[in-house]
């Protein structure tokens, strides 16, 4: 949690739980003497004071490049990097997929970069990679998606995943206008981390009796694929013609269910929520196709999880808990449990303020 609250949006969502966006993830066991041991374990003292390396070279690994809300993500790290001089090298694959996430992670250990900032497509799938990378000297941040928290040394949580679950139930019974009904769930991939800890979330507060009216009936997956999750809101709405309600708590997934419901007789009568971008959901917010929606800014991920991994590889901080450095523009971080770091509530985004915001 940061040691001052940015002022990044004027929106957000309630509740101030901190719960770890790796939720469900197996813990293995590890040799704390190693270099690839849990965070806060790494051999010497942090020296907050450190001046930050000039030259570091860090390898930006998204879930899949050409995917709107890793660009936006990048652009923050770039601009990071360009602030204290160093060499930010995006890369990764085409596919949301693990294995082929760990085809980049061996090249980076390879090539001596100093730090990977990295959002994991499985947590446990790139664990091994991750492991054999850091004890060939590789700092390791993962943002966005959490790998084993034994296999890497930070992780930059965008928002607490109560607020994000929480959040998402509350939108759509919102939209719903308390009438209830049918709903479903529009994931990216199976095995992503930040969406399973999401769900998890979700389905623990529609078992609450203020949602006793809704009825979850589905989760499907899209793979974070535009057509896909198309195809699959489409297979929703014929299986369950009595849904009411979609929630897509992935920025791909949301755009493609609100370009489908857009353009056909569902539109105003099935409603959707979920986590997109303000450019991409615009169209779909004004002309009345969705109510509203919610995310932070991908860019001051980006950025933070860079300077994180400035910060590791400079020996500002080791990942231990109650660590503090500085991440730019956004001010003192500390880190916290298990090595934690989060960027700060999400954003609600309607009709009124979708226009404030570009990204």
């Amino acid at each position: 949690m940061t040691s001052r609250r940015m002022g990044l949006f004027a929106l957000v969502l309630t509740g101030a739980l901190a719960l770890s966006a790796c939720g469900g993830t197996t813990k293995e066991n590890t040799d704390q003497s190693s270099s690839a041991a849990a965070p806060g374990a790494a051999t010497g003292a942090a020296n907050p004071n450190a001046p930050l390396k000039q030259g570091l070279k860090i390898t930006f690994l998204p879930k899949q490049v050409n995917n709107p809300y890793f660009t936006v993500a990048q652009k923050g790290a770039e601009q990071a990097g360009t602030s204290f001089g160093a060499q930010v090298k995006a890369t990764g694959p085409s596919d949301a997929s693990a294995s082929s996430q760990v085809t980049y992670i061996n090249t980076a250990a390879q090539q001596h970069q100093d730090a990977l900032v990295l959002s994991a497509n499985d947590a446990n799938a790139v664990a091994p990679a991750l492991k054999s990378a850091r004890k060939q000297g590789l700092k390791v941040v993962t943002f966005d998606s959490d790998a084993a928290t034994d296999a890497r040394d930070i992780f930059v949580n965008q928002a607490s995943t109560q607020d994000i679950g929480a959040g998402q139930v509350k939108l759509i019974a919102d939209a719903l206008g308390g009438k209830g009904g049918e709903i479903a769930i529009l994931s990216a991939t199976p095995n992503a981390t930040n969406q399973n800890a999401w769900i998890a979330v979700m389905k623990q507060e529609l078992a609450k009796p203020e949602y006793a009216n809704l009825k979850l009936v589905e989760t499907a997956y899209g793979n974070d694929d535009d057509q896909t999750s198309f195809q699959k809101t489409q297979g929703l709405l014929q299986a369950h013609p009595n849904l009411k309600g979609i929630i897509s708590p992935t920025t791909v997934g949301v755009a493609a269910a609100a370009r489908y419901l857009d353009s056909s007789s569902y539109k105003g009568k099935v409603a959707l929520t979920g986590l997109g971008t303000p450019n991409q959901m615009r169209k779909f917010v004004q002309d009345g196709t969705v109510k509203s929606f919610a995310l932070w800014d991908p860019s001051k991920l980006g950025y933070l999880a860079t300077y994180a991994a400035a910060a590791l590889s400079s020996g500002q901080i080791t990942g231990a808990q109650g660590e503090k450095f500085k991440a730019g523009d956004l001010g003192e971080y500390t880190v916290g449990a298990n090595g934690e770091l989060v960027l700060g509530p999400p954003t609600v985004f309607t009709k009124d303020n979708i226009g404030q915001f570009n990204f």
